[in-house]
């Protein structure tokens, strides 16, 4: 794709107001041709559209980018993902990395940025913030030197959800602080963590952290 073409944009992420600052950064120099907020219209309208790139929330109701990823590339592998969170978490990296994405970028980056990244994932780079590249890194190396790239069959049984949910308790935040940053109620935050608890069979919070921290989850 050459400099002087524009960019065929796909946006999915489940928080209106994040989309609506996309547009609001990047609708000057691309060609937004749709959106959606959850799972099967993404997958239904990028597979109906074929945009140059997708800008790919990672954590979205009914399955998670991943589903998004596994329900596009099969029929439309020359679409690129640039997946996008406020998740720097290892595991949700290396996630969607091995499921199709060209990059990964959290939201705590710039307008400018972010639209430099754009083009450069529909020019066919691969693209991650600084922090992050040495994840990918270590796990397609097969190191394991940040432990990223290590199977992990009881981190495998929680959702993206139930992981985020998982390494802010154990940083000591309350139900309600976890709420309020990951836009849910504290009832859903609650039911994450009873879910995490049994899943690991847990039965506090105390070993819950020390069993994030053991794995340098938090």
């Amino acid at each position: 794709m050459s400099k002087e073409e524009r960019v065929r944009l796909f946006l999915v992420d489940d928080h209106a107001v994040f989309r609506s600052g996309v547009r609001a950064e990047l609708g000057h120099a691309v060609d937004l041709v749709g959106e959606a907020d959850e799972v099967d219209a993404a997958i239904e309208l990028i597979n109906e559209r074929v945009p140059d790139v997708v800008l790919l929330d990672v954590h979205l109701p009914g399955g998670g980018g991943q589903a998004v990823l596994r329900g596009v590339l099969p029929h439309h592998p020359e679409v690129q993902f640039l997946a996008l969170s406020v998740s720097d978490a290892p595991e949700d990296v290396i996630a969607v990395i091995r499921a199709g994405a060209r990059g990964y970028i959290t939201k705590t980056i710039s307008g400018d940025e972010l639209l430099q990244a754009v083009h450069r994932v529909g020019a066919g780079d691969a693209v991650f913030s600084p922090r992050l590249a040495g994840f990918v890194l270590d796990a397609f190396a097969g190191s394991g030197g940040t432990g990223a790239a290590t199977i992990d069959p009881e981190l495998d049984q929680l959702s993206p959800r139930e992981r985020e949910v998982l390494r802010l308790i154990a940083r000591g935040y309350t139900y309600k602080e976890v709420a309020r940053d990951l836009t849910i109620s504290a009832k859903t935050v609650e039911s994450h963590v009873s879910s995490v608890l049994r899943k690991l069979q847990l039965s506090t919070r105390h070993e819950l952290t020390k069993w994030a921290t053991d794995r340098r989850l938090v």
